[in-house]
């Protein structure tokens, strides 16, 4: 996000300026024995640094104006997220750009996620949600597993079984016992598709139904017990919330960002866009050929 509020802090000076330089070009900004620098010179040297960047992300925040919208309600409920995410780094970055700038970013990108969710395709069976209970066999999984180690996480899957076997809550077992990051949220995986997780997991996690919880499963990591929270079957039928959630989910798990540039490809393409720039005539030049 700081990366993001940088590149737009530039995108106001520069495109301040070249406002600025209708009037005068020539404008002396500092004086020196060498010599001046003006508006025009400033302008250019911003503008051959972070031009082609800044000047995309304008149009594609302008493009998907026409078609999506981000009200007031969502876009507080976004700042007051980022607010509490980033704390004392979010408040010195509103401090520094002012809060209507830092809300307008904010705008943007929630523009941007709206376009790529409308690009997310869920099909059911291939989409889960699901919780789970580790017991690892080390920290180091690539080191090669002693039958020591291997014994004493057998022992430990054991015991949850047998709580989750005696009515024990799920998530209370696996906040106790589970030595994965999930441990704190009871374990929870959140939604993810085929190819994410290791054979192993996969396959028994897509063989449940929703509610159903594996035997133990071993993996390269250790001994896992699976519960499936929820599927993709019915989707069609669930409501909008519940159908961005899990589009949500999936998209941040693009890594790749494919996603979302198909997205805004697909929204310069139904815009008519001219560059009339001859510097940046080739701007989105990449985006249609890879349609």
């Amino acid at each position: 996000m700081k990366k993001s509020i940088i590149a737009l802090t530039a995108a106001v000076g520069i495109f301040g300026l070249s406002a600025c330089n209708n009037a005068d070009d020539s404008a002396v900004l500092v004086e020196t024995k060498a010599g001046n620098v003006t508006k025009d010179e400033l302008y250019n040297a911003m503008k051959d640094q972070a031009g082609a960047v800044i000047l995309k992300d304008l149009v594609y925040t302008k493009v998907l104006s026409e078609k999506y919208e981000v009200t007031d309600k969502e876009l507080d409920a976004k700042y007051e997220e980022m607010q509490a995410a980033l704390g004392a780094q979010f408040d010195a970055i509103v401090e520094q750009n002012g809060e209507d700038f830092v809300r307008e970013l904010l705008k943007s990108d929630m523009l941007k996620e709206k376009a790529a969710l409308d690009e997310v395709e869920v099909k059911e069976g291939e989409v889960v949600k699901a919780s789970h209970i580790l017991a690892k066999f080390s920290d180091n999984p690539t080191a090669e597993v002693t039958d020591e180690q291997k014994a004493a996480a057998k022992k430990k899957i054991e015991e949850v079984k047998a709580k989750l076997d005696s009515g024990e809550k799920f998530e209370d077992v696996a906040k106790e016992y589970s030595d994965d990051s999930t441990a704190q949220n009871g374990g929870d995986l959140g939604w993810f598709g085929k190819g994410r997780m290791v054979p192993e997991f996969e396959e028994a996690a897509f063989t449940l139904k929703e509610g159903e919880t594996s035997d133990i499963i071993e993996s390269q990591y250790g001994y896992h017990i699976i519960k499936v929270t929820g599927t993709t079957e019915g989707f069609d039928k669930m409501d909008q919330e519940k159908k961005d959630e899990i589009r949500r989910a999936l998209l941040q798990a693009d890594q790749s960002g494919a996603t979302l540039q198909k997205a805004l490809d697909k929204a310069i393409e139904g815009a008519d866009v001219k560059v009339k720039d001859k510097e940046f005539k080739d701007l989105f030049k990449t985006e249609a050929a890879a349609e």
